[in-house]
């Protein structure tokens, strides 16, 4: 039995999500509150924060935590549906960029932004922060520029195919989109992109996630929007 430790919102755990996805492996869903961590959890992940995957069998289970990890783990255990396809090279740039979104893009963009129109919401800790908000998409715009620029060069973010670095992006937008923070008018290539990104079976169970008291745009879960 395959079971993903997740919280809905949070691109990391949406990543591993769309992986399982894309090699077709049945897994299950168990939600976890990054603000109020079990000592069951803590367990499995002294880190505290989800995702966190096991695998169990007669045999055993097996126990990984991080996006990364879990990712490379599926990758390298399941042949269907390449994640890292390529040469040595083509790899590389693939987690380069896996790497920019997991850490730059989180820390300018995802931080400010997801933190103040949604994790604040749920703890209770007031209004939004209008100067952190401004600040997070002044980045968003910066980071939008620069997929535009990778797009002009290839079909998909890295190269030829769809790839973890797509999975990477497109996760973190997908977050972005539920709170109405992706101006897409403005991007038609990513828009594009992203509509491509959205169509794919593995994305289709993100679209209809919930969460109480925040209600998603109209289009969120329109292929055609």
């Amino acid at each position: 039995m395959r079971i993903l430790y997740h919280w809905p919102l949070d691109p990391l755990s949406r990543q591993v999500r769309i992986v399982l996805g894309e090699k077709q492996l049945k897994f299950q869903l168990e939600p976890i509150s990054p603000w109020k961590i079990t000592d069951e959890f803590l367990a499995l992940s002294p880190e505290g924060r989800p995702p966190v995957f096991m695998n169990a069998s007669t045999t055993g289970r097996t126990v990984i935590a991080g996006a990364r990890a879990i990712c490379e783990y599926v990758e390298e255990t399941n042949s269907k549906a390449p994640m890292l396809p390529g040469s040595a090279t083509e790899r590389a740039e693939i987690r380069r960029l896996c790497d920019w979104f997991n850490h730059k893009f989180c820390d300018e963009v995802s931080a400010y932004i997801m933190h103040e129109k949604v994790e604040k919401y749920i703890i209770g800790h007031g209004k939004p922060d209008l100067g952190a908000l401004r600040s997070g998409r002044d980045h968003l715009r910066f980071h939008l520029d620069y997929m535009d620029w990778l797009l002009e060069q290839r079909e998909w973010l890295a190269g030829a195919q769809c790839s973890l670095a797509d999975i990477c992006a497109g996760a973190h937008l997908s977050c972005l989109d539920f709170v109405g923070e992706v101006n897409w008018k403005d991007h038609p290539r990513i828009k594009e992109w992203y509509q491509m990104f959205k169509s794919r079976p593995s994305v289709q169970p993100l679209l209809s996630d919930q969460l109480p008291g925040i209600i998603p745009p109209r289009y969120y879960a329109n292929l055609d929007f």
